[in-house]
């Protein structure tokens, strides 16, 4: 998105994100957790947040109803709101990875293109789709919020997988079965994030 004043440009400081990397001993990436209401995902993000912070790693969650509280507290979810509420995640959670931090997202984000345009904004090498996986039979059966129960009744419009679409990802980088453990998901997270190398410090 280009911005309305033409009048701005870029400043870029001494500091560099890869000062930042060895500084923290680690590699900033996002960890973009999508799936249907109730599949686990902030759940699962938190869990491996805390394993993140037991092993002295810098990670943060971006938390899809806590942002609704504030950056995005002027957005619905329309299918243009629900668009506007993840491109401004993507470029927040840029921010976050060009200061070397581990991002875990936990958004809905229902539409391929708002992800794709969330993954052009942080950068494809950065930007890990991880798709929970899990049935929507077992989503409404858990129905944490009672959100299903709602839609069902007719008192929530546009809720995802019941009123609205929801477009799975056919290549996410992980795929996280709704039948695991939260402690085996969230260990197949962080084995992806060694084998990738984002708990190491780059090269100098």
């Amino acid at each position: 998105m280009k911005p309305k004043s033409q009048n701005i440009k870029s400043h870029h400081g001494t500091v560099s994100r890869a000062d930042r990397q060895r500084l923290l001993g680690q590699q900033g990436c996002v960890c973009w957790f999508t799936g249907l209401s109730g599949s686990g995902k902030s759940t699962l993000a938190r869990a491996v947040e805390s394993r993140l912070q037991s092993m002295g790693r810098l990670s943060y969650v971006l938390d899809g109803d806590n942002l609704r509280h504030g950056l995005c507290a002027n957005l619905g979810f329309s299918p243009e709101d629900r668009s506007e509420n993840i491109r401004r995640v993507g470029e927040l959670a840029a921010l976050f990875v060009d200061a070397g931090a581990i991002v875990l997202t936990a958004f809905i984000s229902p539409y391929k293109a708002d992800r794709d345009l969330a993954r052009s904004s942080i950068g494809d090498a950065d930007f890990h789709e991880i798709f929970l996986d899990v049935p929507l039979e077992i989503c409404e059966s858990r129905d944490p919020k009672g959100l299903y129960k709602k839609a069902r009744a007719g008192e929530l419009k546009e809720f995802t997988g019941i009123s609205a679409p929801y477009e799975a990802p056919e290549h996410p980088r992980l795929r996280v079965a709704g039948d695991l453990s939260l402690e085996d998901s969230s260990e197949q997270v962080l084995a992806f994030l060694q084998s990738a190398g984002f708990l190491q410090a780059p090269a100098s």
